[in-house]
């Protein structure tokens, strides 16, 4: 990876596309706010898979991340809840919940930060009716 710096930020590029950095989110993304996509974009992938390969049937899954940063130490991330809300029928929490244990196992951002960002994961299951 290549990264060029610019009047306002940083500009790379991939495959897919130019990704914008800065400070300043007018001028691109935060990187803080890169970090939390990484690891909810990683959770909720994941996830997904794995339900999938269990042939577990869902309408819908969103996550919601909620950041707590310290401004004492350069404003690090100290902290990542990650939200699940999965809507279906016949939903199973339990097994749901065991799968979402399995998936932070499994997700190479949440391990990749363990021991500097507490990741915290709480499942919301939302039934749905025909």
């Amino acid at each position: 990876m290549d990264f060029y710096i610019k009047e306002d930020g940083v500009r790379t590029s991939f495959d897919y596309g130019q990704l914008e950095i800065s400070g300043d989110e007018t001028f691109g993304f935060r990187p803080f706010q890169l970090m939390v996509a990484s690891v909810a974009g990683c959770s909720i992938g994941v996830y997904r898979k794995i339900l999938d390969k269990q042939r577990i049937n869902f309408e819908d899954i969103k996550v919601t991340a909620d950041v707590s940063r310290n401004a004492d130490e350069a404003n690090r991330i100290e902290r990542i809840h990650l939200h699940f809300v999965v809507k279906g029928y016949r939903l199973n929490q339990d097994k749901l919940l065991k799968n979402l244990e399995v998936s932070s196992k499994n997700c190479s951002m949440v391990q990749s930060v363990k021991g500097s960002i507490e990741i915290e994961e709480t499942l919301e299951c939302i039934e749905l009716s025909k």
